[in-house]
């Protein structure tokens, strides 16, 4: 996935998001590079340029960590894309072949409980492993409704469903780039990235930006085709028993139209059973 220079290509990908006038350079007429020169974050982050030049290439792939927190300093990156940049700076020991994705009943048992939160879990490539009754229900209907990366990038109505789609698109991006940190060699993974890209433009040009950007929390608009638009808090929590899972836990602000818009949609699902559901949502 990528390419056998993971380091290189993110050092230079992220060179090229960062202009020359945002770290006091002048960006000049005869400019011919998008971002800045090699020579240019190597002056900022106190290498020489050889150097520099050759972590790109590939020839050097142990930089110091010093050296590691000097180059995120001087491409601006956040907490996780400096973290992603040690890591690939020192990569650790092969894992083994990744296990299937088995949810534990006992999470599905407290899902179950949360009848007015909806709560997914997803796996390693934004799969969802599980949902309760109104997790189900807010992304019932879509064509890959039991697959949050495929919904944004592959579902016809992803863009109404998303009224901030692009900023949902990159995130989403994001966020499958810090679990493909910890899951390079699975299969499913690379698979999951070889369809998107070749069937979406979109998908290419943000996976080509390399931005890491783990799930945590973050507000959320839907349109939904029953209750019209919400807008919902979630939460992503680690599953300590199965760290490359995480739970999903969504919330409407206390009496706010989108509190009344849950209920309602609580209330139409409500024929179903309300189990917590180890295979996606409905129409998955």
């Amino acid at each position: 996935m990528d390419s056998d220079n993971p380091l290189g290509l993110f050092l230079r990908a992220h060179r090229a998001l960062v202009l020359p006038e945002e770290v006091g350079l002048s960006a000049g007429s005869r400019r011919r590079v998008a971002g800045l020169r090699r020579e240019e974050v190597a002056v900022l982050a106190g290498v020489s340029t050889d150097y520099y030049v050759r972590l790109e290439q590939g020839r050097e792939r142990s930089p110091s960590a010093q050296v590691v927190d000097a180059l995120a300093r001087a491409l601006g990156l956040e907490e996780d894309a400096a973290d992603h940049l040690h890591r690939l700076a020192r990569p650790v020991r092969k894992r083994a072949r990744p296990q299937p994705e088995a949810v534990s009943p006992a999470l599905l048992r407290m899902m179950e409980g949360w009848h007015r939160t909806p709560a997914l879990v997803l796996g390693r490539c934004l799969t969802v492993l599980a949902h309760n009754h109104l997790g189900g229900a807010l992304f019932a209907g879509h064509a890959h409704s039991g697959d949050l990366l495929r919904l944004v990038f592959l579902d016809p109505d992803a863009r109404e469903f998303y009224p901030d789609w692009d900023g949902v698109a990159m995130n989403s991006v994001a966020a499958l780039r810090a679990c493909a940190g910890s899951a390079r060699e699975d299969p499913r993974m690379i698979a999951t990235v070889g369809e998107l890209s070749l069937r979406s433009e979109e998908f290419r040009r943000l996976w080509a930006r390399h931005d890491i950007r783990r799930k945590t929390r973050e507000s959320k608009r839907f349109r939904h085709p029953l209750v019209g638009e919400l807008t919902l808090d979630y939460e992503s929590l680690t599953v300590n028993s199965a760290p490359d899972q995480q739970l999903v836990v969504y919330q409407a602000e206390p009496g706010s139209p989108s509190e009344q818009a849950l209920a309602l949609l609580g209330s139409l699902a409500a024929a179903e059973v309300p189990r917590a559901r180890a295979d996606g949502p409905a129409g998955a």
